[in-house]
């Protein structure tokens, strides 16, 4: 069996990859000769293709994956994990904020008898911005799924087969690698590395596109939504009662003559409020169903190379 398959989403990757490749034969050699890196073109309009076709065409252990179009990065992931043949399979990122040197330190952690191993970026090098929207991301998550979430662990990490194989076999249609791994469960720990700041460019992830993907995945991962407003119509409910109740008696103890204009309009407002934004949750809960329902595949291959 192979040793050691490296997976990397490629987007907007192209002054990155030529020295992420070197580096990673750097640093892998020493612990095996035998691995493959595999490196996922995600439709970057760059050319990121381009170059990974020019390095697997010089070295039959870059293999090449490319997507009809661009799908996102933890759909690259799957597709990589799909053919990676190793004992111990990496994934990264190919901005080199991931740093290669430290698969390493990765692997030598693994070998305490680790099934997986993350990496914790401790001192994360990305706006502060994009800190805080994840830790609040996360916090969030974990209260709507009643887990635990790091949000200094993302992608970056080590696996045995036998992790990424459980992985692979749940159909989930949206594909969040870190959350998936962390659902498959097997023993792991993580180490504290270093994370470098991002050499070219902005980042694929915009503040629009990170809000939706965790809308989406909040969605996808838990019904707690539901379960929140079924609680929350049940007090308006109770409260409704009450009221109710202090109006007939105000009313019968001729405190109340007529009844005013105010309240009438701000309960109908309140409940029509409330009543459209329940059955919008549910519309989206409904609409997921009927997106799985079709059954698409998650990532289409225009073509592979090695």
């Amino acid at each position: 069996m192979m040793k050691f398959s490296i997976v990397i989403p490629c987007y907007k990757s192209s002054n990155t990859l030529i020295e992420l490749k070197n580096r990673l034969i750097d640093v892998i050699t020493p612990l095996s000769a035998d691995f493959e890196i595999i490196l996922v073109n995600d439709g970057s309009p760059d050319d990121d293709w381009e170059i990974i076709s020019n390095m697997a065409k010089n070295d039959s252990r870059i293999k090449g994956i490319n997507f009809s179009r661009n799908f996102g990065q933890h759909y690259a992931i799957s597709a990589g994990l799909e053919i990676a043949k190793g004992e111990w399979i990496v994934v990264m990122d190919g901005d080199l904020q991931d740093r290669p040197e430290e698969i390493a330190n990765l692997y030598k952690k693994s070998q305490e008898g680790y099934d997986l191993v993350t990496a914790k970026r401790v001192l994360r090098k990305d706006a502060y911005i994009k800190k805080m929207f994840s830790k609040l991301f996360y916090w969030l998550f974990g209260y709507l799924t009643n887990t635990k979430y790091d949000n200094t662990v993302a992608n970056f990490g080590i696996y045995h087969q036998k992790v990424i194989h459980a992985l692979i076999q749940m159909k989930d249609k949206i594909r969040v690698f870190p959350i998936l791994i962390q659902w498959v469960g097997f023993k792991g720990t993580s180490i504290e590395v270093v994370h470098n700041k991002r050499q070219n460019g902005v980042s694929a992830y915009t503040y629009k596109t990170l809000f939706t993907l965790a809308f989406d995945i909040i969605v996808s991962f838990s019904n707690k939504p539901l379960m929140l407003m079924v609680r929350l119509g049940i007090v308006i409910s109770i409260l409704s009662f009450f009221v109710g109740i202090y109006y007939i008696y105000s009313y019968l103890e001729g405190e109340i003559l007529i009844l005013g204009f105010a309240s009438i309009i701000i309960s109908i407002w309140l409940l029509s409020g409330l009543i459209i934004l329940f059955l919008g949750v549910l519309g989206i809960y409904l609409g997921k169903v009927f997106d799985a329902s079709k059954d698409r595949p998650t990532y289409i291959i225009k073509e592979k190379l090695n």
